[in-house]
């Protein structure tokens, strides 16, 4: 979101936090502000946060009450559409085999359940391919499409994957497999060999959709074959009811709160319906999940992202690939709260798989020598590549830099990275891949995966950091942490985290706001959990309030937590409604601190 009309300037004074970052604080027009905070009857201190992200009045009314009517394209506006909406009819109508063939992840997952419940409303049962992480690897492989076709598969739809999977759709056209690619990951010029190719990140596709993620995609194929069997007399030729569209947003929204991608325009709407869908409770698999997630309040972006989502990425991760469609498209809750328990199982598996891959990758990290390398690499032989993912990202966080993680295994290594805002990691994979350092890779900004042979891992890891550092200096990265506004713990209040709510759904591109609390005395602290911190805090004008550092005990900033020894300090994080025993308080999440002056 832009915040062309804010300017930025130190907050607090702190040039560099406990975490090593400089905070800045976003101000905005005095006038706008108080626009807003009339117009929309706001505290100043949430419609300072909107003028800083560019709204207006005028702008701020749409974003807050986002409308799918409002916001849906055409979608014939996508490049492929119309040829992927002709052979999808044509399957439907000529009654033949249709398979999907989904990613591994949330987003594959939400595409593939999404046309499985979409053609189970036409009286069409699509069968569904999910490849196995280890044994298969990421995207379409040959021996998998080409197994479908001798089962007597005429049409494979290819989802959140297939955009750069050239050899492999080629062997399937070979055979006589139509291959319909929907996707969104960053294309090439050459698009693969199929009967159409959907992807608003094509570089010949003008919607204008790039954000969306691969299920918003599937969403609106879907919205496509609808129209189209609707123009042409199939509903009262079947007499079979149309679907309600509508009532398939909550799969929509789960796949893209979890694929991180930006909530803003069709994507804020998606979410936004989605959860209103969600919250009637009629996805038996959805219901499931949440039980066995232990969510009983009304779901959120958080809650998806958070809770929801890890636990259909496990079994991919640590697990069964497909029990994540599985789940997503069930109909019985008795099957459902089976296959949710076992994914919540898989999900406590990944926990601690991922905890003692964490734990080594941050012993090497903290063992390489210091060249003031721009990017945190480590790898490992025992590591599970079901976990890299979340480790890379637990990386990333502590060290505020691109990190990736990587796996070995027999001559081969599959890697993982995140990066940081400014530093585009998908586009450093896809050239190191053209540029003949990697067996495969790909990805997006944030995000990218990678298989490479191991003896070429230390060429590939100096290619990456000298494109890395490049992104860096001609950008002008460093570290920081943006602080929306400032409280004392007293102003931290419960109406204050209510107004705050009402700029959900947060995720990339609307953040959840910072907010600083000013000088704090911690008059409590100890260790919670996994190496977590709790607090109370409290101010020299009063108030009491609730905190936590998750996973920083081993931390300057939770070592800092728990010996202030009086001194005040500067604390930046969520603020978040607590409910605990039918009591709501406020809680602030802590992300970093400072020492006040």
């Amino acid at each position: 979101m832009s915040d062309a009309t804010s300017t930025r300037n130190l907050c607090l004074g702190v040039a560099q936090s406990l975490r090593g970052r400089a905070w800045y604080s976003v101000t905005a027009d005095n006038t706008v502000v108080a626009d807003l905070a009339l117009s929309l009857d706001l505290p100043d201190a949430v419609a300072g946060i909107l003028a800083a992200r560019g709204l207006t009045p005028e702008t701020a009314q749409p974003f807050l009450n986002p409308r799918l009517r409002d916001l849906m394209p055409d979608p014939s506006s996508l490049a492929g559409m119309n040829e992927a909406v002709s052979r999808l009819v044509a399957a439907i109508q000529n009654e033949e085999r249709v398979v999907v063939f989904g990613d591994y992840d949330v987003d594959g997952a939400t595409s593939s359940a999404l046309l499985i419940k979409f053609f189970r409303a036409l009286g069409v049962e699509l069968e569904s391919y999910i490849p196995d992480r280890v044994k298969e690897g990421y995207g379409p492989n040959a021996p998998a499409l080409l197994k479908l076709r001798d089962d007597g598969a005429s049409v494979a739809i290819t989802v959140d994957c297939g955009i750069t999977a050239f050899e492999p759709l080629s062997a399937a056209a070979a055979a006589g497999l139509d291959i319909v690619v929907v996707d969104h990951h960053k294309a090439e010029e050459k698009l693969p060999e199929a009967a159409a190719v959907v992807n608003p990140n094509r570089l010949d596709d003008t919607s204008g959709q790039g954000h969306l993620a691969a299920v918003g995609v599937t969403f609106l194929v879907i919205v496509g074959i609808n129209r189209a069997l609707r123009e042409s007399g199939w509903y009262e030729r079947t007499g079979k009811p149309e679907p309600d569209l509508m009532m398939l947003l909550d799969i929509v929204s789960l796949g893209t709160v979890c694929d991180v991608v930006p909530l803003k325009g069709l994507n804020r709407a998606f979410v936004n319906q989605g959860l209103a869908v969600m919250a009637r409770g009629q996805n038996v698999g959805l219901v499931a999940l949440a039980n066995a997630a232990g969510l009983k309040e009304k779901p959120r972006a958080f809650h998806l992202g958070y809770m929801l989502g890890p636990r259909v990425n496990a079994g991919g991760r640590v697990g069964e690939a497909p029990l994540g469609t599985r789940l997503l498209s069930c109909e019985d809750p008795e099957e459902a709260a089976v296959l949710a328990m076992r994914l919540n199982e898989y999900n406590a598996d990944r926990k601690d798989i991922e905890a003692a891959v964490l734990v080594d990758a941050i012993e090497q990290a903290e063992t390489l020598p210091e060249e003031n390398a721009p990017m945190v690499f480590v790898s490992g032989a025992n590591w599970h590549p079901g976990v890299i993912g979340i480790v890379a990202s637990r990386m990333r966080e502590r060290y505020d830099q691109p990190a990736c993680v990587v796996a070995c295994d027999g001559g081969m290594a599959k890697g993982s990275g995140r990066s940081i805002p400014g530093v585009d990691l998908g586009r450093a994979v896809l050239d190191a891949r053209d540029a003949g350092y990697l067996f495969n890779g790909g990805g997006h900004a944030m995000a990218a995966g990678f298989t490479v042979e191991e003896d070429r891992l230390d060429a590939f890891k100096a290619f990456l950091a000298e494109h890395i550092e490049k992104q860096i200096a001609s950008g002008g990265v460093q570290p920081s942490y943006v602080v929306d506004a400032v409280v004392t713990p007293e102003g931290a209040t419960l109406d204050l985290v209510q107004s705050l709510s009402r700029l959900e759904p947060f995720g990339a591109d609307n953040d959840e706001p910072k907010i600083g609390v000013a000088n704090a005395m911690v008059v409590k602290s100890d260790v919670v959990g996994s190496g977590h911190i709790r607090c109370i805090v409290t101010g020299s004008s009063g108030g009491r309030l609730k905190a936590i550092a998750f996973n920083s005990a081993d931390s300057e900033l939770g070592y800092a937590l728990l010996n202030t020894q009086g001194r005040p300090i500067h604390l930046a994080g969520s603020l978040r409604e607590d409910n605990w025993q039918g009591r709501s308080d406020v809680q602030l999440v802590i992300d970093d601190g400072a020492w006040a002056a």
